[in-house]
């Protein structure tokens, strides 16, 4: 085994994700999975004849970098994104829908307010400062405050956050309000709720999560070199004098091993490794990294597991029409349709999730089944009659960590003091809660710490690199509008595409001035404004049209958009306004305005070029990409501005540059 390789401790949402992107950057790995399959947390098993997922794991548009995940692994088509948030939620006292309109945010979810018939008038009435509120605080600063201590802070009783604000944030945090970080919630509901209107739309696996994750993630594993070991356990990792890690590999047995997907070498118990990605749960990494790290795990060491009860019941007939429904007044709170992706020809299958389920964990299947089974029949009348012919329950114990308030700080950034080694996960610093989101901008960022330590010039490109084919395609399209509004704006023509700007310009150019067309990609959607050039001296800077918005794109007018619910040009179902599934993401890489060069803006070749002259790309990028070229101490400043530590979140957006209440 040569010393040169990555080891990616872990087959979860996380490891995958950083084995893509050392592997993509050349870097030779093996990844190790103790488990026989890859996908982590989201995985399936048979029983009697169904596929059957061991939990429900929803999705919202804003989780860009897990749709942009679906992409790389070739099953977008395989989950259906809803056009439009619209969500039923069930109580004793019938169906309360959940819709947003065509206004911006926070006034799409006006109307569902208005109408929400679990609160009473008055208690709809005080939910509007409330959420006006978090609008307008930055409540991304760590602290001890439980999102109940906040809520009660600002009117909300003990009715309102159970039956509106912990419908939402349950299923999301895994935990109740009373024992929720605030800050974690607070970035959460920003990005989901308040910033655009589209972000909360809600999508579901139409495949099992087998096929999902695990099994085109081995494939595309494959393809890329990388070595998969499953049912090897990463028992010991040292720290090696000179440089490099020592990772001692146990082999977990497992009966059903053989029928299990198990491919590359498996004859060696110790690599040697230039760098390592540990990406497992925080109690699990706490017992391996190497003693250099040892002061830092007593933070983790705060970080306990929270459990997940699912209960799963087929139907000898159809109870209910409704994809999925969240109940408002039992611990029953995501419920789903499982009937299709499960393989059930007649009758139905419904699964429900129980979050943050301590009380129920320990708790023999057939009292679930006498607690939760009435439950059902009263959400759904026709259940009483359908009659029931199965009834089973799934158990994760360690299904998230438990975001208690001030949680925020012990979760560590994915760059140790170890240079080469790595931390990943959805319980590391992500600014996110304990979800696939979370999981997958882990993996990313602890793959981008390896290839600095490792591959200083392929970090640098990193996140130029990400910018997929479908970004390149809407990419390319804006710019060409911005472009050729720029060059009416300036009165001279754009260098056409592909052309030399050189040719295109003459070398009297070297002396002229430039038009830059900012097309930034932020908040990982086209913000498309054109940028006209207001003189300094005798150069032309970027200046924002005077109606422009934040950089940010929290606010962003959305111009040019089509229709809700209509196909992209490309196909992809996803809507032109909705994020772009490129791994440039909202909280991966945000540059400010004005510093260095963003994700997607086309900036000078190194040269001047006339006003109103676009430079075409550079060599060696792919077309479209929107990185001219540079060289020398230029090209390395924009590079460094480029590779920027992600922005903290309350931000997968950032934080809107908005007045900023007084007091939290």
């Amino acid at each position: 085994m040569t010393a040169d390789r990555v080891v990616v401790v872990g087959g979860g949402l996380a490891g995958i994700s950083a084995a893509i992107e050392l592997a993509e950057h050349g870097l030779p790995v093996t990844l190790l999975e103790s488990r026989p399959w890859l996908g982590g947390a989201t995985w399936s098993f048979g029983r009697r004849g169904l596929t059957i997922d061991n939990g429900q794991h929803a999705f919202l548009r804003c989780f860009t970098a897990y749709q942009d995940l679906l992409i790389r692994l070739g099953v977008r088509d395989s989950v259906a994104l809803q056009d439009r948030l619209d969500l039923t939620v069930l109580a004793a006292d019938g169906s309360h829908r959940i819709r947003r309109n065509s206004l911006p945010a926070p006034l799409h979810l006006a109307g569902t307010l208005a109408s929400y018939g679990l609160l009473s008038r008055g208690e709809r009435l005080g939910v509007v400062p409330a959420v006006m509120a978090m609008w307008l605080s930055d409540l991304s600063r760590p602290g001890r405050a439980s999102v109940a201590e906040w809520l009660r802070r600002h009117g909300q009783g003990e009715r309102a956050r159970r039956r509106l604000w912990e419908v939402f944030l349950v299923p999301v945090l895994n935990a109740v309000s009373e024992q929720a970080d605030l800050s974690t919630a607070a970035g959460v509901i920003n990005a989901a709720l308040l910033t655009s209107r589209d972000r909360a739309d809600i999508g579901m696996s139409s495949v099992p999560l087998r096929d999902l994750h695990g099994r085109p993630a081995a494939t595309v594993l494959a393809t890329l070199g990388v070595e998969v070991r499953v049912c090897a356990r990463a028992a010991a990792l040292t720290s090696m004098r000179g440089g490099g890690f020592s990772v001692r590999v146990d082999s977990v047995s497992d009966e059903s091993q053989s029928a299990q997907m198990s491919f590359g070498h498996q004859e060696s118990d110790e690599i040697y490794a230039a760098g390592v990605v540990l990406a497992v749960p925080a109690w699990s990494a706490a017992e391996l990294v190497p003693p250099e790290l040892s002061a830092d795990v007593n933070a983790w060491r705060k970080l306990t597991p929270s459990p997940v009860v699912s209960i799963h019941v087929t139907y000898g007939a159809s109870v209910t029409r409704l994809p999925f429904a969240l109940s408002g007044d039992s611990s029953l709170r995501w419920i789903a349709d499982k009937t299709r992706s499960a393989g059930l020809r007649t009758g139905q299958y419904l699964a429900a999730s129980i979050p943050a389920a301590d009380k129920f964990v320990d708790a023999p299947s057939a009292a679930l089944r006498e607690k939760f089974l009435p439950v059902l029949d009263r959400l759904f009348p026709a259940a009483a009659s359908a009659g029931v012919e199965d009834f089973f329950v799934t158990r994760e114990r360690s299904a998230t960590f438990r975001p208690v308030p001030g949680s925020a700080a012990f979760r560590p950034d994915q760059m140790t003091n170890l240079p080469g080694f790595a931390l990943a996960g959805a319980w590391t610093n992500t600014g996110w809660p304990d979800t696939m989101e979370g999981a997958v901008r882990s993996g990313r960022r602890a793959a981008d710490c390896v290839l600095r330590a490792l591959a200083p010039a392929e970090a640098d490109t990193v996140e130029l690199d990400r910018l997929r084919p479908r970004m390149r395609v809407q990419a390319d399209a804006w710019r060409a509008v911005t472009t050729r509004f720029a060059a009416e704006l300036s009165g001279h023509t754009a260098t056409p595409a592909g052309m030399p700007a050189a040719a295109a310009r003459g070398d009297a150019a070297a002396s002229g001035a430039t038009a830059q067309i900012a097309v930034q990609e932020t908040d990982s959607r086209l913000s498309e404004r054109a940028m006209p050039a207001a003189r300094v001296g005798s150069a032309e800077v970027a200046k924002p049209a005077p109606d422009a918005e934040p950089a940010n794109g929290t606010k962003s007018a959305e111009v040019g958009t089509r229709a809700e619910g209509a196909e992209s040009a490309n196909g992809s179902g996803l809507a032109a306004h909705g994020p772009v599934a490129a791994k440039a993401t909202p909280a991966d890489t945000v540059t400010p305005a004005g510093e260095g060069t963003s994700a997607g803006k086309v900036t000078p070749a190194g040269k001047v070029a006339p006003a109103g002259k676009v430079t075409p790309a550079g060599k060696g990028r792919p077309a479209g990409s929107g990185v001219p070229a540079a060289s020398g101490k230029r090209a390395a400043s924009a590079r460094r501005a480029v590779i920027k530590e992600p922005v903290a979140l309350n931000a997968p957006d950032a934080v809107p540059e908005r007045a900023k209440a007084a007091g939290q």
